[in-house]
């Protein structure tokens, strides 16, 4: 079977009509994007904020018209809106509820989920979705049911971590089957696009792929959900925090000044949405050298700790600069299912187990508002 063509996927959206607007999606100039790999097509539609919600039956005939066509195995349209220069956002509502029982439409899909934690850094490179794994594995062998979402849309590691690939099958042509690692399901955009594809999307763009990554997968029912966010405080962070009811975020950071300085910058985001903080690990704490035992502290040691204590913030614990780390994680066998005995391994387990105390802490305290985001 010959492989689908942009142009037939145009010519199939040409009569998906916009009853509103009496005219179809591709001459209104909805259309921004089509992605065609291996018979999987990705549609990016631009619309006008205040329509999204009303659009839905529309990007819903999108996806099936799309998959109608021969050669296409599934189908995925993204909404995505640019909002008009000096025009103001509509107001959103903003309803009292616990992290585990999220109420309202956008929410819904979440119900199954018992909490949210996202993990985040000041800056990159300090190790955060190696982190994310290693808690992930360490939380599932204290027999918890945990899922992974990678929500750094421009820089996926979660599929070479755990030594996932390949899209996503569906059962509907909508709702994603996520990837698992030993039981453990992992959603990724890393799964939708190939890995060297520059995510080239603007902030509307990302929000709303990070969106459907929670919504549209079949997560099953989950003790917690792992989110492994970009680094830094932009549209991803913005969007996951005023969207979803998050139990709490961790923060991560190596010990050195300039780390930390990022790291509040993070620390005020979340705070000014209403997010718990739930505590702080330091990362490439200490280097023990494999040959004399000698201990290095390369990137200096303990300003994780100390910056937990100004902040009156738990510290959850240090995790070793370990070449097996690097190693295990560049083979997509994080250390803590590799080698569940080594020292590496050891401290992402006692950090889990703190982790999840400080979970258990904020759902049995039940008395927090949903997130909200305000503007000074």
């Amino acid at each position: 079977m010959a492989a689908v063509t942009e142009v037939e996927i145009r010519r199939a959206l040409s009569g998906v009509i916009d009853e509103a607007a009496g005219r179809d999606l591709v001459s209104l100039g909805l259309l921004q994007a089509v992605t065609i790999r291996d018979g999987n097509v990705q549609l990016v539609l631009q619309v006008d904020p205040a329509q999204g919600a009303a659009l839905e039956p529309l990007r819903q005939r999108a996806e099936a018209a799309v998959l109608a066509l021969p050669g296409v195995s599934s189908a995925t349209a993204i909404l995505t809106a640019h909002r008009e220069a000096g025009r103001a956002e509509p107001p959103r509502p903003q309803p009292h509820a616990h992290p585990q029982r999220a109420s309202g439409q956008q929410k819904e899909p979440l119900n199954d989920i018992g909490a949210i934690v996202a993990v985040a850094s000041g800056k990159g490179g300090v190790g955060k979705s190696t982190t994310t794994a290693n808690l992930a594995l360490a939380l599932k062998a204290r027999g918890l049911r945990v899922g992974v979402l990678d929500a750094d849309i421009y820089g996926p590691s979660q599929p070479r971590l755990l030594n996932l690939s390949g899209r996503p099958e569906s059962l509907d042509g909508r709702r994603m089957i996520p990837h698992k690692l030993d039981g453990m399901p992992v959603m990724s955009i890393g799964f939708l696009v190939a890995e060297d594809t520059a995510m080239i999307w603007r902030g509307p763009m990302v929000q709303s792929a990070i969106m459907q990554m929670l919504r549209e997968v079949e997560w099953g029912p989950l003790d917690l959900l792992i989110v492994d966010l970009p680094p830094g405080t932009g549209d991803a962070q913005l969007s996951l925090a005023q969207q979803v009811p998050l139990t709490g975020a961790v923060i991560v950071s190596t010990p050195q000044d300039i780390a930390l300085l990022d790291v509040k910058k993070a620390m005020a985001m979340f705070r000014k949405v209403d997010v718990p903080l739930l505590g702080m690990i330091e990362n490439m704490s200490v280097f023990i050298c494999p040959h004399c035992g000698h201990a290095s502290h390369i990137f200096s040691i303990g300003g994780a700790r100390r910056e937990a204590e100004r902040q009156r913030l738990a510290f959850l614990g240090e995790v070793p600069l370990d070449p097996a780390i690097r190693e295990t994680s560049d083979e997509g066998k994080p250390i803590v299912l590799s080698h569940p005995e080594s020292a590496a391994a050891k401290a992402y387990t006692e950090i889990a187990a703190r982790l999840w105390q400080e979970v258990e802490t904020v759902l049995a305290g039940n008395t927090r508002r949903a997130p909200k985001i305000t503007i000074q």
